[in-house]
């Protein structure tokens, strides 16, 4: 048996919820949303490392129709967010139509019902008429291909899967990465075990961390006045929205605030380290905006203590004991932690398999042409899909501002389908290739082409070496184009119309 439901939510992380939420809105509130967890919030229910926590203000990193007036601090840690979450989910009444330990596999679209068919793994499958994929951008943990991983015989750590129940005191300890996640969990490995060895490949831009504790006064304010808190919201949103506008979309025209910010980068660290070869290790040889920045008055601090060692040579082999590296030094360790990242695009663009008409394979058609999406949420020849994780659709430094234009583009595009009468939409070939074009010439103006990205390893760029995860527009020109965008750009069929037209018949395909 098939199970029918008007609409399937893959994941149930805050872009899940928000497409949730926007269903309801909508009236639509027959839905199941599928995680492979056990548990809601996505990234901040995975993980819980320490030292975990968001990396922007607080008060921006929330939904705006949904302030929270109980962050303890600017930056709230991990698990602040994960109850927030929680709090969602209960005050949405999103719990019922979640289903936890449930791994989708395959997505495929039925033309002659009109409908997906969710294959799940080890369950019976579902059919929907409208499918949302919210697997978010960070789900895929990339564990690094090292000659000898599987010899050593110590304890094997991932930051997106730490283990609580294990003891830091006293343990030789090693950790590979140095981006975010490591930024956040070096100093609080520093502090517990014996000695550490920080293995870096490549060094990341560290700019000071305006953090303090929000008094009980503020929050008790925050509480009973919520404008208060939105105007908070606004203040950081603008510049935050300054320094991913100016800084990085156009660095061309403001070269000089790229730079004053990488000025302010550097002498945090010349402020904190006190060897020079050191602080040289921890220089970035590439422009500041390649890879996102981080915050931290820690990090640097940490190479300061004795038992703290920075390594660059790249590692060759892991012993059953040790590591050694291309220098010939071998470094004996009782615990390795890795804080390797995620595998964003090789297993993430999609992170199931998704079938679309004529047998379009999304992941396959990504990477033998581009990395495309209209508006950030739709495809050509994938009806009645909204993928919320898709090339173009990251808009400014917050998560919430792209997740929030997307739930607009959602109730606008599901408007006009129930104004039709219609139950299929499905975005023209020429829009995608229209708007595909737009944001190329977009980023010609940004650090990503215009700066020294070559040896930044970011994440930002495909495999084809676009930068096509961000949105080059600012946020009120996101948020403006998903209330506004041409419903041209659509074409709509369903029962109440007349015989469709076949889109590709009207725009060519590609």
């Amino acid at each position: 048996m098939t199970a029918q439901h008007e609409a399937v939510i893959i994941g149930a992380g805050f872009g899940g919820m928000g497409a949730a939420i926007q269903l309801d809105r909508l009236g639509i509130r027959d839905y199941v949303i599928l995680d492979r967890e056990a548990g809601l919030g996505g990234t901040w229910h995975v993980n819980r490392y320490p030292g975990l926590a968001v990396d922007i203000a607080s008060v921006t990193y929330s939904y705006s129709f949904e302030p929270n007036p109980n962050w303890s601090r600017l930056f709230a840690p991990g698990e602040e967010l994960k109850r927030y979450a929680e709090h969602v989910a209960t005050k949405y009444d999103l719990r019922r139509r979640m289903r936890f330990g449930t791994t989708v596999t395959s997505a495929r679209w039925d033309e002659t019902a009109q409908r997906w068919l969710v294959t799940v793994d080890g369950g019976e499958p579902l059919s929907a008429r409208y499918l949302f994929t919210a697997t978010g951008f960070l789900s895929q943990p990339k564990t690094p291909d090292i000659p000898g991983m599987d010899t050593f015989a110590g304890k094997i750590i991932h930051s997106a899967d730490w283990d609580d129940s294990y003891s830091l005191d006293g343990k030789r300890a090693a950790i590979i990465g140095t981006g975010a996640t490591a930024v956040q969990l070096i100093p609080e490995l520093a502090a517990k075990v014996k000695e550490l060895t920080v293995y870096q490949r490549t060094p990341i831009w560290v700019v000071p961390k305006v953090d303090t504790p929000i008094p009980r006064p503020v929050r008790r304010l925050f509480a009973r006045f919520p404008g208060v808190q939105r105007a908070a919201r606004l203040v950081n949103s603008a510049a935050l929205e300054t320094l991913s506008t100016v800084g990085v979309l156009h660095y061309r025209q403001a070269r000089l605030a790229a730079k004053g910010a990488e000025l302010l980068a550097r002498a945090h660290l010349f402020a904190q380290v006190r060897d020079a070869e050191t602080r040289r290790k921890l220089t970035p040889g590439y422009s500041f905006g390649c890879k996102r920045p981080t915050f931290s008055n820690s990090y640097f601090r940490t190479f300061n203590q004795p038992h703290v060692r920075l390594r660059t040579s790249s590692i060759e082999l892991i012993r059953p004991h040790g590591i050694t590296t291309a220098d010939g030094t071998t470094t004996d360790i009782d615990l390795l932690v890795l804080a390797t990242g995620f595998d964003l695009w090789e297993t993430n663009f999609p992170a199931v398999e998704i079938v679309g008409r004529d047998g379009r394979d999304l992941g396959k058609w990504w990477r033998d042409t581009r990395f495309q999406a209209y508006e950030g949420v739709t495809m050509p020849r994938f009806p009645n899909l909204v993928s919320l994780n898709s090339p173009y659709s990251y808009t400014g430094l917050s998560y919430f501002w792209t997740i929030e234009a997307q739930m607009k583009h959602i109730a606008r595009l599901f408007g006009e389908m129930r104004r039709r009468g219609a139950t299929t939409f499905e975005v023209t070939e020429q829009a995608n290739a229209d708007f595909l074009a737009r944001m190329t010439r977009r980023l010609e103006d940004s650090v990503f082409y215009r700066g020294n990205c070559a040896t930044a390893r970011s994440y930002y760029f495909n495999p084809h070496g676009e930068a096509s995860l961000l949105r080059p527009v600012p946020v009120v020109t996101g948020n403006r184009d998903a209330r506004r965008f041409p419903l041209d750009d659509y074409a709509f069929t369903g029962s109440a119309t007349t015989t469709p037209a076949d889109p590709r018949s009207r725009v060519g395909t590609q």
